[in-house]
């Protein structure tokens, strides 16, 4: 089992394989591909656009060789492995689909956090797009201050404020906390009222399943994504 990670944040290469590790996978079926200049450039330009969706995609294509699957672990840019799944042999998963699809699964509200304004769009059209509970809601909060705070280094006020908006989540009665994007996943070590859904252990936790189910099983899965 080998699974490919295309990352746009350095930082989020120790927060899969500490995920990894809670999982059983060992570190030899886990690589890593940073690409921080492509969520720069998404920034800058306010979203995702066709000409940066075209670089990742290119980049999903090239981590093909030696892998049984790759995770493209950035929400503002998830799109982009949708397109790359249909172009390859192998699955090519956005890694907040696993997310999703947990969060919907059963009746009540579920809080979507999400730090970077670049974020909320494909995160909600996701979040749509999965099958979900007739009973299950969804709503999105931005976390005010937060990105600044990761763009500046500031890793520890990050997480701290993520940790305190979802215990104000939690308080308020919402069943659930759905962190967006990866790099948020450490601000579920610091929470007090619940646990946060991350998408690093919610992705690896199903790609485990999916690679261990038989190929017949997996072809009907890997549309999905």
């Amino acid at each position: 089992m080998r699974i490919a990670c295309l990352h746009t944040a350095e930082s989020n290469i120790a927060i899969f394989d500490a995920a990894a590790d809670a999982l059983g996978i060992s570190p030899d079926q886990l690589t890593h591909h940073a690409r921080p200049d492509l969520l720069a450039a998404a920034g800058q330009a306010g979203g995702l656009t066709p000409e940066i969706g075209q670089q990742t995609r290119e980049i999903l294509l090239s981590l093909a060789e030696g892998a049984d699957l790759i995770l493209l672990t950035c929400s503002t840019l998830g799109p982009a492995a949708t397109e790359a799944n249909a172009l390859l042999d192998i699955p090519v998963w956005r890694v907040d689909r696993a997310l999703a699809e947990q969060s919907m699964a059963t009746a009540g509200k579920t809080r979507v956090l999400y730090a970077a304004k670049t974020t909320l769009g494909p995160t909600q059209r996701l979040f749509e797009q999965v099958e979900h509970h007739p009973q299950a809601e969804v709503e999105f909060e931005w976390v005010e201050g937060a990105w600044d705070n990761f763009l500046a280094g500031n890793i520890a006020g990050y997480l701290q404020r993520i940790a305190a908006q979802a215990d104000v989540a939690f308080q308020q009665g919402v069943e659930r906390v759905a962190l967006a994007q990866a790099s948020m996943t450490g601000a579920g070590n610091l929470t007090q009222f619940g646990t946060p859904l991350s998408s690093p252990i919610c992705a690896l936790r199903e790609a485990i399943q999916f690679l261990r189910t038989p190929q017949t099983q997996q072809n009907s899965q890997s549309c999905l994504y």
